[in-house]
């Protein structure tokens, strides 16, 4: 019986000096940099989009193409690490994707192309207040990552001149990404800070909507549980919602990203994609006009505390 008892004892120190262990070894991919989540790679069909945190909530992405190894990255506010993950993975770099002004999207542009040896840099953006921009780009405007193909959705809103990037590969399957920075969120949008309802709802119900459900969708912020806290507040009864939460939950006790959701994931609980809806526009106020809900719901948003 004592020899079991050590028995015991033993293999639950065991098991924690490997959960320990794991832990060490995940800190190590990531860094001791007191990253607000850790580093991920999301393999899809011809491409893998890596998962890069920045600031304090911040999200940048490398677009890798698997058959050319030539890659982009989205809002690289944080070059350093851009660089490092870049050289790390043996990358050819060549494009940057910026899906608005604002300096944590933007700020970095610069000072990449500064510190970039790697060649010239080709720096995309819909906004003259865009830094290093060299490429002005607009509605179905198009280029190549490598292989894949990149069409440029204008989603004026959040800010005149946001630029979302849709990312499909050339073999003809649907599958791709969508790289939303600060229009989508998941379970959300961004604020409307130079915009109207009128076209945040152009943006999120038609533009975005047509793309294929299965699109994956990587936003530019780990907003999740608050903008999903506000999506149970206006849908109580919708069990979709309420499963994500705590999904996300068990993501963010461990500092993994809750990033990527898809279109049709958010065409199921994002408020601000559901104002078609009836029980949406009931909350709203009872108007069955989505703009108007639209409108509703992002003021109420704006004052919201979970």
């Amino acid at each position: 019986m004592f020899s079991s008892v050590w028995k015991s004892v033993a293999s639950g120190i065991e098991t924690q000096l490997t959960s320990y262990y794991f832990r060490v070894q995940k800190l190590r991919t990531v860094g001791f940099r007191g990253m607000h989540s850790t580093v991920e790679d999301v393999k899809l069909i011809g491409f893998d989009v890596k998962i890069l945190p920045a600031l304090q909530d911040n999200y940048m992405y490398l677009i890798v193409d698997n058959k050319t190894r030539e890659a982009a990255v989205v809002d690289p506010v944080d070059p350093e690490l851009v660089i490092k993950t870049v050289q790390a993975e043996n990358l050819t770099l060549n494009k940057v994707l910026t899906t608005h002004h604002h300096w944590d999207h933007a700020g970095g542009n610069e000072k990449l192309v500064k510190l970039w040896t790697g060649g010239k840099l080709d720096v995309y953006g819909g906004d003259d207040r865009i830094g290093a921009m060299n490429h002005k780009v607009c509605q179905d405007d198009t280029f190549k990552i490598g292989d894949l193909n990149v069409r440029c959705l204008s989603t004026p809103c959040h800010t005149s001149g946001h630029i979302c990037y849709h990312v499909t590969t050339s073999s003809g399957t649907n599958e791709g990404a969508v790289f939303t920075g600060d229009t989508l969120f998941q379970g959300g949008c961004g604020r409307f800070f130079e915009g109207t309802a009128e076209e945040m709802y152009d943006a999120l119900c038609a533009k975005l909507s047509a793309l294929p459900d299965n699109t994956k969708v990587f936003c530019g912020h780990e907003y999740t549980l608050q903008n999903m806290s506000f999506a149970r507040h206006v849908e109580p009864d919708n069990k979709i919602i309420q499963n994500r939460i705590e999904w996300a939950k068990l993501r963010r006790a461990s500092k993994d990203p809750t990033v990527p959701s898809t279109i049709g994931e958010e065409k199921s609980w994002n408020p601000f994609m559901r104002v078609n809806e009836t029980t949406v526009q009931k909350h709203a106020g009872g108007e069955a006009n989505p703009i108007v809900t639209m409108g509703a719901l992002r003021k109420e948003k704006d004052n919201f505390k979970a």
